[in-house]
């Protein structure tokens, strides 16, 4: 399916979700999830992270609504906890075979969104990389000189922020020795088209989606 579709459907299935409280639809929705990710070869170990990382998050929420409550109701405290497992399997079906470059590109084209933030948003997810080596560095660089700059240090910051100015100097540089020029007329390497099928795919769980919502409790 085209990445801006995914992350669309999966965004409106989420905001419908928090609106309507329907367990049987959370979990309809979190075994569609799990099986879309079980298709496209997700490991087992890596599913059950994605199965164990929540599950914090969604008993705090089932204590606080089930046990520590004047009033319990099952369904209820169900529900809202069920929908951490949701929100996070969703984004994971976004996230499994979709990269953060093809998602930028694809709205991009498919959305008409501005290409200085698509760039932009590409050269910060690039620039990570680039940063931990900075601040590895400037640790090492540090310790030789018997400084410890700790995880907090505002030096640490203070110096990564300079790192991260030059780079940004770098880039912009970069980008215009490469003819880009803000508003101006771009050739596509890559194009992602949007087919039938995803069309088609969408209305179709968004459909299911809410005959569930409305129907199932």
């Amino acid at each position: 399916m085209n990445p801006s579709f995914k992350f669309i459907l999966a965004l409106i299935i989420s905001i419908e979700i928090s609106i309507k409280v329907s367990l049987t639809t959370n979990l309809l929705i979190i075994l569609f999830c799990i099986g879309y990710l079980l298709v496209h070869h997700t490991t087992i170990k890596k599913l059950l992270t994605l199965l164990l990382a929540p599950l914090i998050a969604a008993i705090t929420v089932f204590a606080t609504l089930y046990w520590f409550t004047t009033q319990p109701n099952l369904n209820n405290a169900l529900s809202l906890s069920s929908r951490i497992y949701v929100y996070t399997l969703s984004i994971a079906c976004v996230s499994c075979n979709t990269s953060a470059e093809s998602l930028a590109r694809s709205f991009e084209q498919n959305f008409k969104l501005p290409s200085k933030f698509a760039y932009g948003v590409l050269a910060a997810l690039n620039i990570i990389p680039l940063m931990k080596h900075a601040v590895k560095q400037i640790r090492t660089a540090g310790m030789m000189r018997g400084v410890y700059l700790s995880f907090w240090s505002p030096v640490l910051y203070f110096k990564a922020i300079l790192v991260a100015l030059n780079s940004a100097d770098n880039l912009a540089q970069g980008m215009e020795s490469h003819g880009y020029r803000e508003g101006g007329q771009r050739s596509i390497i890559a194009p992602i088209t949007v087919k039938r099928s995803d069309w088609l795919w969408s209305i179709l769980l968004l459909c299911l989606t809410n005959l569930f919502l409305f129907t199932l409790k």
